[in-house]
């Protein structure tokens, strides 16, 4: 848990409210998303009971397996449930866009929206990895065939759930995590789990949360209690009015999803979350063409070489996530300056016309000093960002301490850089000391010898550094399958033996 997060849960246990730890909306929530909330039976991991499915709020339509053991009708759901998501997915194909690439030389065209599913929870998308896996295997002739929709169902959820696994992605989301990720309540992580509590907490306050703290389950797993007291009696006897009971279940739970939904659209979206849904649409777009042209479905498990080029993706998706947050919202960058990693200040002089002639051709390196009240814990030679022009890149000449009100010193453009003291005598003083940190920049300002107007921080401006950088890093370079060693799937190697 961050420093702030932690001050807002104990704020929000002072006021008996929900506090705000995001200034903007961190994830795409879609005009005409589908909502499924899946159900199972206590103790079965992979039974599924019921659903409650549908893209308009006022008509979900409920599916039940009135006996979740029975082969052939949990097989009956799944066609069901597969005609319902087949149909929404293929809904988004009929519209195209033409993107640029190689600079404006070439196009390359992809759907020109996604798909988006809802859950109630992070058990709720657990839930569709394992009846993903459980049927996109299945034949659709032999011995025991199965309508061409479950294996088609269970590998859109499977598709699902792995996009749910990248940072940043908003193909599949869960309603506990996205709130969680904008609001922090004066509650444990466990009780956020609980979506009613959690909801609560945020609309009416800590009173309203312990109302509904013993409401209907959000799923996937049902209340043991439930089960023996009502559902088995049901199930036992096959009573006609299994599905009522169910409905009624699950009804509450639908209605706080819409509502997540509407508390979610009313925040201001951040910049960046568009260029991250252009990348959901690009992963829609690549496997729904894949299915289109009868490829194979998801392996069971991923090779030694494909898990590492999975992780080495997730790993830089989560790194950039982090830093577009950062990039986005002033809450979540504040703990990057309370970290030290980055620090505000105002620009005092600015040399925006400075050119570095040292090399083999004269280069555009304007030079600006920014004076900030907060620790510096950067070193001269790091390189910096600031949100407000990401391309940017900001260097670190060198780094004075000074007590107010000294005078800002002077910056002609050719002047040398004073020297640098080094980190050790910079420690994070009282509030009356601060420090003048001179910049070298570079990048983000045309290709000519003079910056063009505006790209340059003018005398006067508020800025925020960072060592956060949202440029693109490549992976380490991996082997081909067939060449690594056996116990990682490569072939084996025989020795000759002597003659």
């Amino acid at each position: 848990m961050s420093t702030l997060t932690a001050l807002a849960r104990a704020q929000a246990v002072a006021t008996g409210r929900a506090q705000p730890i995001a200034t903007v909306r961190h994830l795409h929530v879609h005009d005409h998303p589908m909502v499924l909330i899946p159900l199972a039976m206590a103790g079965e991991a992979n039974a599924p009971l019921a659903a409650l499915v549908g893209t308009d709020p006022a008509e979900p339509e409920l599916l039940v397996v009135t006996q979740p053991r029975d082969r052939d009708e949990r097989f009956r759901f799944a066609d069901r449930l597969g005609q319902i998501l087949t149909a929404y997915v293929d809904s988004f194909t009929d519209r195209t866009e033409e993107i640029p690439v190689d600079r404006g030389k070439d196009v390359r065209t992809r759907y020109a929206d996604a798909p988006q599913l809802w859950v109630p929870n992070p058990a709720g998308v657990d839930f569709l990895r394992l009846f993903g896996r459980s049927t996109r295997f299945r034949s659709v002739d032999g011995e025991h065939p199965v309508p061409i929709t479950v294996p088609l169902l269970g590998r859109w959820l499977t598709f699902f759930a792995n996009s749910a696994e990248v940072p940043g992605s908003s193909l599949l989301l869960n309603a506990v995590q996205a709130l969680g990720l904008h609001w922090a309540t004066g509650q444990s992580g466990a009780e956020d789990a609980q979506l009613g509590v959690l909801l609560a907490w945020i609309e009416q306050g800590a009173a309203a949360a312990r109302a509904v703290e013993n409401g209907p389950v959000a799923g996937p797993a049902t209340d043991p209690d439930f089960d023996n007291k009502v559902l088995a009696p049901l199930i036992e006897r096959s009573a006609p009015e299994l599905p009522e009971v169910v409905r009624t279940l699950l009804l509450p739970t639908w209605d706080r999803m819409w509502r997540t939904l509407n508390l979610l659209r009313r925040m201001p979206v951040g910049d960046r979350v568009r260029q991250r849904w252009d990348g959901d649409k690009d992963a829609y777009t690549a496997f729904a063409q894949h299915v289109a042209e009868g490829g194979a479905p998801q392996p069971r498990r991923d090779g030694a070489v494909a898990a590492a080029a999975r992780l080495q993706r997730l790993e830089s998706a989560a790194s950039r996530y982090a830093v577009q947050r950062a990039f986005d919202d002033p809450l979540v960058l504040a703990e990057y300056r309370l970290a030290g990693a980055a620090f505000a200040g105002t620009v005092t002089l600015a040399a925006p016309d400075r050119v570095d002639d040292t090399g083999k051709r004269p280069v555009l390196r304007p030079r600006i000093m920014v004076r900030t009240g907060e620790p510096v814990r950067v070193e001269p030679g790091t390189t910096l960002t600031s949100p407000s022009r990401p391309s940017q890149k900001a260097r670190v000449v060198s780094v004075t301490r000074v007590h107010p009100p000294t005078a800002a010193p002077s910056l002609p453009a050719s002047a040398p850089a004073p020297a640098a003291p080094p980190s050790s005598a910079l420690p994070a003083g009282p509030d009356e000391i601060e420090f003048d940190v001179l910049l070298e920049l570079s990048g983000g300002m045309g290709r000519k010898l003079v910056a063009e107007p505006g790209s340059v921080p003018a005398v006067g401006e508020r800025l925020v550094l960072t060592t956060l950088s949202e440029e693109f890093r490549r992976g380490g370079a991996l082997p081909d399958p067939a060449e690594t060693p056996w116990t990682h799937g490569g072939p084996p190697t025989y020795e000759e033996s002597p003659a």
